[in-house]
């Protein structure tokens, strides 16, 4: 059966800033994020690194960070890690496609989203923001969520702070008012700490890594095992939208 969702069915009027975590909130990434990360060290170092980047909703920003210091180098100035980032990231582009896939219900959800008039949907993300285009263009997400007023990975080093970055943009271009309130998506306990630390709704999804327990346990008050159920997650935005 097709689901069908009235345009503005949910939004009544009320303005809301939803923002989206990527990897295993809306995709699985199959591993590809960590090749990323790989390979741009490698680019910039003429080395593999020896461990694997320490992700879990960590920022782009700290896991270069974090693994240069592992490896006891000197970070290079961000430009530069930045673009490595971004020149692995899109030589991974058909690799994402054919390994990683995008999460159940995720394309419904955010359709149905996209059509609440008052709302924006967007991104809070540790990735870069090409990175970010690159993983949600690999299952034709991207048209889906408002990209330009999101936050990414190279606007901030601490996760909470991207949400003042999104709303600041959100109300500058989108003409959001400065009190409307902010709900972010997301699978770790890190986007759970981000919505405590600002004041952000939440809601929490146990499709990556960490169960259900686990993020409750971090604070989440609203915990869903994936984003399957779009009549549910509307429902639940709308809540915080009448808050």
């Amino acid at each position: 059966m097709k689901l069908m969702v009235r345009q503005g069915a949910y939004a009544g009027g009320m303005q809301l800033i939803v923002l989206w975590d990527i990897d295993h909130t809306l995709i699985d990434n199959a591993g590809v994020s960590k090749e990323i990360y790989a390979a741009a060290f490698a680019a910039l170092t003429g080395t593999a690194p020896t461990t694997a980047a320490a992700t879990e909703g960590r920022t782009d920003r700290l896991i270069m960070q974090e693994m240069f210091h592992r490896h006891h180098l000197p970070e290079p100035d961000w430009a530069t890690v930045e673009a490595a980032l971004s020149e692995a990231g899109e030589a991974r582009l058909n690799d994402l496609r054919r390994r990683g896939t995008a999460l159940p219900g995720v394309r419904e959800t955010l359709k149905a989203v996209s059509v609440q008039g008052e709302w924006v949907s967007s991104l809070l993300t540790g990735n870069v923001a090409a990175n970010a285009r690159v993983k949600l263009s690999a299952f034709d997400l991207d048209p889906l969520l408002d990209l330009p007023v999101g936050a990414y990975g190279a606007d901030a080093v601490d996760r909470p702070d991207l949400v003042a970055v999104a709303r600041e943009r959100v109300q500058r271009d989108r003409g959001v008012r400065s009190d409307a309130p902010v709900v972010l998506v997301g699978d770790t306990p890190r986007d759970v700490e981000a919505a405590l630390a600002t004041g952000s709704g939440i809601i929490a999804v146990a499709t990556g890594i960490h169960s259900q327990a686990q993020l409750r346990a971090a604070g989440a008050s609203v915990v869903l095992p994936d984003l399957s159920d779009t009549v549910h997650v509307l429902g639940l935005l709308a809540t915080f939208a009448g808050r």
